[in-house]
């Protein structure tokens, strides 16, 4: 539920700078822009860049995702209805750490009540976080009973070497929370039979009627799951679901930035008495590497090299992600010219690669034998014979 509150008080589209209508090719279009325009490598030290680049893959995770983006949708709608008065903010409408209603002042309610304080998202003992539940778990609307559709979703953090986050890698990962109980197999009797509730057949809630108002309440006899269980599995209290330590491996794509989420689905916290489990997110860090950087999918190195490689060309040996690979510096080139490697930087979905990005840096030496300084001293000398000079057309020269 924690994912809801904070979807609203987010614009998603207008962080991508789209419309709510935007198709699915836009999004993704305006996303890649963004993200190569604000990337960190891109603009070191720069923190609203870094701001920016952050905000726009929370948005593209929200409204890129088909499921999440028909959830985000039909949350704003309801917030920009008046279905649950206002979000966030002061003033006499909104609420302060709670829900308000619009009807008096003075009627406020803790958010945590109406949404379900308890860990996973699951209802306090007002029941009534299971109502409202159903709403912005996946059914997209109100289902055919209170219980949560799903397990809670789990946020990690994981952190990677570079090259693993260029390249991709498998990770284990320990989690701890509630896993289907072996017992009962998940659905919470010894037996494996359930039986639907008398009396609210097994809608989970039971709806009242007072004055002109409408209200639902959850059922007292199955405390809103719409079943009833004659006989509760001694492992797990009837509910489905143990408190395990488990490990899973998570799979992360190749070209993952630093502060990316990746999204596995299914493989969060059980659901009670056999429903789906939630999902599994995963901030991925990336440690900085002391070789290379990236700009979008390409690879930057720097290279030193010596005057003589520069003046009279060669070929020198550059690292990449896997092997070295030997790259010709033309004759006369100029210090700090870059160099195109095609196909070797961070691989992409596509099955292509981006390119690396060799600079050549002129590495002056401190000292000099007899000999090494005898010679310079004779090209020096040379190179003046012959009529150059480094400052000819320089703005500064006199």
């Amino acid at each position: 539920m924690a994912m809801q509150q904070e979807w609203a008080n987010k614009d998603y589209y207008g962080d991508l700078g789209v419309s709510s209508s935007a198709s699915a090719a836009d999004i993704k279009k305006a996303y890649r822009r963004l993200a190569r325009e604000n990337h960190p490598d891109s603009h070191p030290g720069d923190k609203a860049a870094e701001e920016k680049f952050k905000r726009v893959a929370e948005a593209y995770d929200v409204v890129g995702d088909e499921t999440k983006r028909k959830e985000y949708d039909e949350l704003k709608a309801m917030i920009s209805s008046g279905g649950f008065g206002r979000f966030g903010g002061a003033g006499g409408s909104g609420f302060r750490g709670g829900f308000r209603t619009t009807g008096s002042p003075d009627a406020e309610f803790d958010l945590g009540d109406l949404f379900g304080g308890a860990a996973g998202g699951q209802a306090a003992d007002s029941g009534f976080g299971d109502i409202f539940g159903s709403f912005f778990n996946r059914g997209g609307g109100f289902g055919r009973n209170a219980r949560p559709s799903r397990g809670a979703d789990v946020e990690t953090e994981i952190t990677l070497e570079f090259a693993e986050a260029a390249k991709g890698t498998t990770i284990p990962v320990e989690l701890t929370g509630d896993a289907p109980c072996a017992t009962c197999h998940g659905s919470g009797s010894a037996s494996g039979k359930t039986s639907t509730c008398g009396l609210c057949s097994g809608s989970g809630y039971i709806r009242e009627n007072s004055g002109g108002f409408g209200m639902a309440r959850p059922c007292t006899k199955c405390g809103g799951t719409g079943t009833i269980i004659e006989d509760p599995c001694t492992t797990c209290s009837g509910t489905g679901t143990v408190r395990r330590t488990r490990s899973i491996t998570v799979r992360i794509p190749a070209g993952v930035v630093d502060g990316q989420k990746v999204r596995l689905a299914g493989q969060g916290e059980a659901g009670p008495n056999g429903t789906p489990s939630g999902d599994l997110f995963v901030t991925v860090h990336v440690k900085p590497d002391p070789v290379f950087t990236r700009s979008g999918d390409d690879l930057e190195v720097t290279v030193p090299v010596s005057f003589s490689e520069l003046a009279l060309g060669g070929t020198v040996a550059v690292p990449t992600l896997d092997n070295p690979v030997k790259v010709k510096v033309p004759a006369g080139t100029p210090n700090g010219r870059t160099l195109r490697v095609k196909g070797r930087g961070v691989p992409k979905r596509s099955g292509t690669a981006g390119d690396l990005l060799v600079t050549v840096q002129v590495k002056v030496p401190k000292d000099l034998d007899a000999a090494a300084t005898s010679a310079l001293r004779a090209y020096a000398q040379a190179e003046k014979d012959s009529g150059f000079d480094p400052r000819a057309g320089w703005a500064g020269a006199k």
